[in-house]
């Protein structure tokens, strides 16, 4: 591991709904507040939300923000132990599921072998593709 880098820290999002996007995060999925701030000259709100273990999601708010549907993020994964019950929280949020749940077999090509994993994705509330992740593997 490069002594450099230690880790996953946060992926930040902008949102032109704030209400939405921290009930989606906080209320749904079971994120916390872990800092709340206001973004300099701007009057616009910030906020890291860890999603555990020290890792977050950042949330800028930005009223003008118009989502670009394939922005320069592909997607970022969250890793859970409870994909179907998550599922079933996100459906009853009124999220987009994009990909149902699904079990997949990643044919490696390191020597590992090959990976079960079972995954879904859906939209969150300012158009960032989420995935989740459930495997034993990574």
């Amino acid at each position: 591991m490069n002594a450099l880098i230690t880790g996953f820290h946060h992926v930040c999002i902008k949102t032109r709904d704030w209400p939405r996007t921290l009930a989606f995060y906080r209320d749904t999925l079971g994120f916390t507040e872990k800092i709340a701030w206001n973004l300099r000259g701007t009057g616009r709100r910030a906020v890291m939300l860890d999603t555990g273990d020290g890792n977050y999601v950042e949330v800028f708010e930005d009223p003008d923000y118009i989502p670009s549907p394939n922005g320069s993020v592909i997607h970022f994964a969250l890793r859970t132990a409870h994909l179907d019950e998550l599922a079933a929280r996100v459906r009853a949020a009124g999220a987009t599921i994009t990909i149902e749940p699904k079990d997949v077999t990643l044919a490696t090509t390191n020597g590992i072998g090959p990976v079960a994993i079972r995954i879904f994705f859906c939209e969150g509330p300012s158009g960032e593709v989420i995935e989740f992740f459930q495997n034993t593997a990574t």
